[in-house]
């Protein structure tokens, strides 16, 4: 499979593309780049700027996502093929808010996509900047979703209510 089709695979089955025809997928693929990286590199921790303002979203492999809590290693999610990492720098969020760690557990392939070439879809393709957005606030509500349900099941596991426990 060359370059194109894989970013192109990727992005059909990315929930981020879910409201994109196949000609915007096609628009998006074509501003997108592919990166090889081998396991045990770091792609994001605290302070690097290397991928500043660029979207990942895994193609292939496995990665994992850390945080340091209470000074223990903590996994936060281990991304699939389609799922989206690099979001707060990519938004606008400032390099220093980053806090987790994300390492690539087995060789892997990931879609990056730069916020300065995304933006330029601005003046051409507006629907799909506003499409790929709504895309990442689904993704994020997800992500704090899930958390708090795994907090909440934690809470009721220490203070044995529920009735499960």
């Amino acid at each position: 499979m060359n370059t194109h089709e894989l970013i192109l695979k990727t992005l059909h089955n990315s929930n981020l593309t879910e409201e994109l025809r196949d000609a915007e997928i096609e628009a998006l693929a074509n501003i997108m780049s592919v990166h090889e990286y081998k396991a045990g590199e770091y792609l994001l921790q605290p302070g690097d700027t290397r991928l500043n303002k660029t979207l990942m979203v895994l193609a292939e492999g496995e990665v994992e996502a850390t945080a340091t809590v209470a000074g223990e290693n903590v996994t936060l999610h281990l991304l699939q093929p389609g799922d989206i990492a690099g979001i707060i720098t990519f938004v606008g969020g400032d390099v220093s808010q980053i806090s987790a760690t994300v390492l690539v557990k087995k060789d892997c392939k990931m879609l990056l996509l730069e916020r300065s070439r995304f933006e330029n879809l601005l003046n051409t393709n507006p629907a799909i900047v506003y499409y790929i957005m709504r895309g990442l606030v689904r993704h994020v509500h997800g992500i704090v979703r899930r958390m708090n349900m795994q907090s909440v099941e934690m809470s009721n596991y220490i203070h044995r209510t529920g009735g499960r426990y």
